[in-house]
């Protein structure tokens, strides 16, 4: 299929193809949140040294390809180089590419444009589901690719016999949460919010983030002003589509703990949890996972999902519950040209190099511990 492109400049330009975008965005099965324009312009307007160019690719008045580009610098090893991602990295989780399944046999061509417009030694897309098909042929004309695994996300789906009372040590962890909660006289609220009201909600959220070590480490989503800049015009926008949910732990009137929700086509994306540390013993994080789930079986969502996880450390409590796991894969592709070529030799090196040296880390650590036994 041959396709006429296009090149954009901003997602809030006047020319920007706002309702072509939507209904392409609505044929993309995989498609969630962090798809939507409301997420991307929050990450647009966070954007500081990073370039954006949005490729289209039309079929007569169809829109049927949309690929929202950033481009800057970055060092590895030593090396300069310029690196190519889709917005919204690095704060979006799971992404679907948005390319109609009648355009697939336009990948090669839509590679070639991106070359030419923007000039990269790496391009890299992260958190990406299903799209193997998508970006087969652009491994095949790069000069080193790699797919690897970032995540196994636990999803749960939700079913009638959720209504009743968890079994084993899980119902114990609850009745001890709701427990501990009755003690202090602390509810657990269902938010959902309308851009009239975000901004107070997001103050809260914020509020007890910024408490919390995430805040204390910098890690949050609230973290800096660019973070809140993205998250101020995100939220707004999904609220305001009426994707947002929160479920908070309230405690004379002062939220104490909480999970931000995004709602997509019956999935709720179970994106940020935040606790103060004074409160941390009330076992919060399940007591209001489990309201995720019952308010889903009341509104008939069919998934609770866990968004992201660390892929070896993951403490999300959705693995307690999971009915199934979402593979996110990091696609990496290394151009032709030098440093491109350089950088695609030397992360061949360190694949081949990482089992050596976690092996050798892991005799050091049995050998450290068997010399410390008395």
């Amino acid at each position: 299929m041959n396709l006429r492109w296009q090149w954009c400049t901003s997602l809030s330009a006047q020319d920007f193809p706002v309702k072509a975008y939507e209904q392409l965005r609505q044929t993309v099965e995989q498609a969630t949140p962090f798809n939507r324009l409301s997420w991307l312009r929050g990450a647009e307007q966070a954007l500081q040294d990073q370039q954006l160019q949005i490729l289209l690719g039309w079929q007569d008045q169809r829109l049927l390809l949309c690929l929202p580009l950033i481009r800057g610098r970055e060092s590895r090893a030593g090396l300069t180089l310029q690196v190519v991602r889709h917005l919204g990295h690095p704060l979006s989780d799971r992404l679907a590419l948005l390319v109609a399944a009648q355009a697939q046999d336009a990948m090669p061509a839509a590679l070639r444009e991106i070359r030419r417009q923007l000039p990269h030694d790496l391009l890299q897309f992260h958190e990406l589901v299903d799209a193997a098909p998508l970006l087969a042929p652009w491994r095949r004309a790069s000069g080193y690719s790699e797919q690897s695994l970032s995540c196994r996300a636990p999803e749960h789906l939700i079913v009638p016999s959720d209504q009743e009372e968890a079994s084993g040590t899980l119902r114990y962890e609850l009745r001890r949460a709701k427990k501990r909660c009755a003690e202090i006289d602390a509810r657990v609220i269902r938010v959902t919010p309308q851009a009239d009201g975000i901004d107070a909600v997001l103050d809260m959220l914020r509020e007890v983030e910024q408490a919390s070590w995430k805040g204390a480490d910098g890690l949050g989503i609230f973290s800096g002003a660019q973070r809140q800049q993205w998250m101020h015009t995100a939220l707004h926008g999904l609220a305001a589509e009426g994707c947002v949910r929160v479920v908070m732990l309230e405690h004379q009137g002062r939220c104490i703990s909480y999970r931000l929700g995004l709602l997509e086509r019956g999935r709720l994306y179970d994106y940020n949890i935040a606790f103060l540390a004074d409160y941390a013993n009330l076992g919060s994080g399940r007591l209001l996972l489990d309201e995720w789930i019952r308010w889903g079986l009341e509104e008939g969502w069919q998934w609770v999902d866990a968004s992201r996880v660390s892929l070896s450390r993951s403490s999300h409590q959705l693995h307690e519950r999971m009915s199934g796991l979402v593979e996110h894969q990091r696609w990496s592709f290394y151009s032709w040209r030098p440093r491109g070529l350089l950088a695609g030799v030397a992360e061949r090196l360190w694949q081949q190099l990482k089992p050596h040296l976690k092996a050798w880390r892991e005799r050091r650590q049995t050998t450290t511990a068997q010399g410390a036994r008395p």
